[in-house]
């Protein structure tokens, strides 16, 4: 008797119930090993970067600590003199060896005192700095300016510099007063912590690795089923990583919390320190020296996280605490989604497939590997880099700080779209614009790029349809003349179109004078200054619609207008029957590129309106230029041009989508 075909048909090929291969098995079995090994690795290197950080972050407080003692004698013993070589010499004493200390005085570039060995014999202090010494006068001008500036109002610079020797040591440098105002900079060298924090070991991620790895190779032999053996994957993938994640979290906050409670007993034993030295050096005692004041950020403010009697703040030590838990729970999911990633990727044979198309494809491959290589490097990894730089406060003068120091999450983005009131009331009353609010700049941003498209494309379109009459004489003249604007570079014609619109000198004003008119003074007014940037853009942008829709004139055959003019069509019914319907496949791609090179023309308003008068004429990419290169916001820059992507990337695809302008492509 013979079976039904339908009996015949193996069960390994039913659907998603079907029984396990071996090499199902196997592919599970080595995707889950390397899931969990990267999903726990990746928690594994961030905890060890979190006590990196701590340790790191300990050891510059506490030194930073000991920089603040001295500063406090110098400034207690006058600034110089014995008194102050006396107090130096007390402060060497008690800090560890190998230590080193220097005091600059700016007015005469004096180095008034030194236990740096360099400085013995001849050179020993009192004296005139030498020339190969330039380096410390420089570093006192700077925190001299940086103090300044702080106290004015006009910066927030850094007043404590702190940097890591070739061998080790920290360098760190602050100014000192004298009456009332900095004199000079006080420069220490101090040795390395040892044991100023330790490394997270490899037991827990190996067991962390090891145990569910163990139970899937256990349950994999009971489950007969892939949907089966998938969940059961997912659930030691889960597991393993999950468990290691909160390990993670829970050390991390303890390696902060142990971090704090150090300083704590530094500074508090620091403060005692300098008390005993003040008595010992007959030194002004008040005020006296306050432990939580030794503990502080680099604009030598209190962090907040020592009291005043040297004990840690619970409060601020809570919220560290969660700070840094935040910042785990994003690291620990970023690692949970790859390792989940990879898990289905392997197990689901999707990672095999793509091998043996490599494998088949493989010279291909190597032809567009270089390609695709410069891609990675020049255009990818830049990108990816201003998206993380997003995230974080980096500026001038932390340049050198790591990613982690400076993270803010998304503080940038919150003040960029959080501030939605650019209309505003002033003192009288008065409603005032502020100009410098994004979702102004963004409305004038729509408003300049609608306007300037709509210029481009319909001189453009007139131009082009009056160049492709028949018989036109001097036809090919008026084209090399009218592409001359696209031709020249724009910041050339955008330094030209400035000189034109000069209030006292340029040509537009002065052919107003021939007519008996006022002088404007175009870049004093929002709308003025706008129509400058209009005219000048407009002059550039008509030639290359011009262009594309003189080529699309062209392609349209003339028996379709023969027909027409039979059929008695007017030419305002075959503009609109037959010229418009051609040309769209043409101008709808070039409108969309229009509309983004006009939403980031910089050029044109950089150097013709400069965003006068008050940055009203700003647009968004300008605005980013200034806050990262005059501003130098550079963190809050890259989220600006990140929201700038994102608006652009909206137009395009909902642009792409409507008007199906690349479905043939």
């Amino acid at each position: 008797m013979v079976e039904p075909a339908a009996a015949r048909v193996p069960e390994a090929l039913t659907p998603a119930g079907r029984r396990l291969e071996p090499s199902h098995r196997g592919r599970f079995l080595a995707g889950i090993a390397l899931a969990l090994a990267v999903g726990v690795g990746l928690c594994w290197a961030w905890l060890g970067g979190t006590h990196g950080r701590a340790a790191e972050g300990r050891e510059r407080r506490e030194a930073v600590a000991r920089l603040l003692v001295l500063v406090d004698l110098v400034q207690r013993a006058g600034g110089e003199g014995d008194a102050l070589r006396a107090a130096v010499a007390a402060w060497q004493e008690a800090a560890p060896s190998p230590s080193a200390a220097r005091v600059a005085v700016l007015q005469g570039f004096r180095l008034e005192a030194s236990t740096d060995p360099r400085d013995t014999g001849s050179r020993a202090a009192p004296r005139r700095l030498d020339r190969d010494e330039k380096a410390l006068f420089d570093r006192g001008q700077r925190l001299r300016a940086a103090v300044q500036g702080n106290r004015e109002g006009r910066a927030s610079r850094p007043e404590v510099e702190v940097a890591r020797l070739p061998d080790g040591r920290l360098s760190l440098a602050a100014p000192f007063d004298r009456e009332g105002s900095p004199a000079g900079l006080v420069e220490v060298d101090l040795p390395p912590v040892s044991g100023a924090g330790g490394t997270p070991g490899p037991l827990a991620p190996m067991l962390a690795v090891a145990l569910p790895l163990a139970v899937f190779f256990g349950a994999s032999r009971l489950v007969r089923r892939r949907g089966a053996l998938a969940a059961v994957a997912l659930a030691c993938l889960a597991a393993g990583v999950g468990a290691y994640a909160i390990h993670a979290l829970r050390a991390a906050g303890l390696a902060r919390r142990q971090a704090h409670a150090a300083v704590a007993d530094r500074v508090r034993a620091l403060a005692a320190d300098e008390t005993q030295l003040l008595e010992r050096l007959r030194l002004p005692a008040a005020p006296a020296p306050v432990a939580g004041d030794l503990d502080v950020d680099p604009l030598r403010q209190p962090l907040g996280l020592v009291t005043a009697g040297g004990e840690v703040d619970p409060a601020r030590t809570a919220a560290d605490a969660a700070a840094i838990a935040s910042e785990g729970a994003w690291a620990m999911g970023g690692a949970a989604a790859l390792a989940l990633a990879l898990l289905l990727a392997v197990g689901l044979g999707g990672a095999g497939a793509a091998g043996r198309a490599i494998r088949r494809n493989r010279l291909a491959y190597l032809y567009t590997l270089p390609a695709m290589a410069a891609m990675l490097l020049l255009v990818f990894f830049p990108f990816g880099y201003g998206i993380a730089l997003s995230f974080t406060d980096s500026n001038i003068y932390n340049t050198s700080a790591p990613l982690g120091e400076i993270w803010l999450g998304l503080k940038n983005y919150a003040a960029i779209l959080g501030d939605v009131e650019f209309v505003r009331r002033a003192a009288d009353g008065s409603r005032i614009i502020n100009y410098q609010n994004f979702y102004y700049t963004f409305l004038f941003t729509v408003g300049w790029t609608v306007s300037n498209v709509t210029i481009g494309v319909s001189l453009g379109l007139a131009l082009a349809l009056a160049l492709d009459v028949k018989g036109l004489a001097f036809r090919p003249i008026y084209r090399v003349l009218l592409i001359l604007p696209w031709a020249t570079p724009n910041y050339i014609t955008a330094l030209i179109w400035k000189g034109m619109f000069h209030q006292q000198f340029g040509v537009v004003n002065q052919a107003r004078a021939f007519f008996g008119l006022a002088p404007v003074a175009w870049f004093e007014q929002p709308l003025t200054s706008f129509a400058t940037a209009l005219a000048t853009n407009g002059w550039l942008s008509f030639p290359f619609m011009m262009v594309v829709s003189l080529g699309a004139l062209q392609s349209i055959p003339a028996d379709l207008y023969e027909a027409a003019r039979v059929d008695g069509a007017s030419r305002w019914q075959q503009f609109r029957a037959i010229t418009l319907p051609s040309l769209r496949p043409a101008l709808v791609p070039a409108i969309i590129l229009s509309v983004v090179w006009t939403f980031n023309m910089f050029n044109i308003i950089y150097l013709v309106t400069g965003g006068e008068p008050s940055g009203s004429t700003e647009i968004l990419v300008t605005n980013a230029y200034k806050f990262a290169f005059e501003r130098y916001r550079y963190g809050y820059a890259a989220a600006y041009s990140t929201v700038i992507f994102l608006i652009l990337l909206v137009y395009g695809v909902f642009q792409n989508r409507v008007t199906r302008a690349t479905e043939g492509i």
